[in-house]
């Protein structure tokens, strides 16, 4: 797949991807990282779930990939505290090898993550290959920066930090948070997503950098029966949410330095909880992985905010 040389005007401030996932070794299968704000003090939960499979992909064989990961955050992330990262290899076999890891604070645990790594395979040619076509949507061009949305709205800086969308180039598609045709209940929105410099040829990293992205804008899906994302709204939150878990799939070889529409879903949304389940696609009509997440899903109390 050829890499997009394009780019749009970089922000002078904007901050380096690589370095945002870049993790410390401590000893074998030992790791430390730096978390920063998703809301003001609060620890971004895509970056650890991005980090803590950086870890376990830094322990398996070479050539083998992620194909899917599923992790639960426990506590609240410490923004003044490194994150510690111990990998556990649980298995090692001859197509595919699994790995735990346990996230760490003041020797707390914090977040859980299970991943799964194999080899590419070649099967196409005698078990052929298939997936839906890639739903329509606006192209990312003429989009509004989100953060650029994010400086214009006051609202946005009291409940989102700038971060993310320094990490990420992200194009929301207000038009896309409509109740899917022929389905009342559901919710829907689209963001197109891409890192703003090219990226080095490495797999896991893209992977990472796929998986930061699909924590943004995500568990708000839930909510869009009530509102709008902070970033493409003025009035103030009513609702409070909290990730629970995280989990993705990935399907086929992308670069997260290239356009990705990430088409985000929510059929349910009771009980103190919305699911979202979403999916990404390269511009070409690929579909590059599946997302799904359960979010808290309360109405905003003043200790909330």
């Amino acid at each position: 797949m050829p890499v997009t040389v394009e780019r749009a005007s970089a922000d002078p401030a904007g901050v380096d991807a690589v370095e945002v996932l870049r993790l410390a070794a401590l000893g074998r299968d030992r790791f430390q990282g730096r978390c920063h704000a998703g809301a003001p003090g609060r620890g971004f939960g895509g970056l650890v779930v991005a980090q803590g499979l950086t870890a376990a992909g830094l322990t398996v064989r070479a050539g083998q990939l992620p194909h899917s990961l599923h992790s639960y955050f426990l506590l609240p992330v410490d923004l003044e505290q490194p994150v510690a990262y111990e990998v556990d290899r649980v298995r090692d076999g001859r197509g595919y090898s699994a790995r735990r890891v346990t996230a760490r604070q003041a020797g707390a645990e914090v977040f859980t993550l299970t991943a799964s790594f194999k080899a590419p395979e070649r099967t196409a040619a005698v078990l052929p290959e298939r997936q839906r076509e890639m739903p329509s949507g606006p192209e990312p061009e003429g989009r509004p920066n989100l953060l650029d949305a994010w400086r214009e709205n006051a609202a946005a800086r009291r409940v989102c930090s700038s971060r993310p969308f320094e990490v990420l180039d992200l194009r929301h598609v207000p038009q896309a948070q409509v109740r899917a045709a022929g389905r009342p209940g559901d919710c829907r929105q689209q963001t197109w997503l891409r890192t703003p410099a090219l990226l080095p040829d490495d797999a896991l990293l893209h992977a990472a950098l796929l998986v930061y992205g699909s924590d943004l804008l995500f568990a708000p899906t839930a909510a869009l029966h009530v509102e709008e994302p902070a970033v493409a709204r003025s009035a103030a939150p009513q609702v409070f949410m909290t990730s629970l878990d995280h989990a993705v799939w990935f399907h086929r070889p992308f670069r997260a330095d290239e356009w990705l529409l990430f088409d985000q879903r929510s059929p349910s949304a009771a009980d103190g909880r919305g699911f979202v389940r979403g999916e990404l696609w390269s511009r070409d009509g690929t579909l590059v992985a599946s997302v799904a997440q359960e979010t808290v899903l309360r109405p905003l109390r003043p200790q909330d905010g």
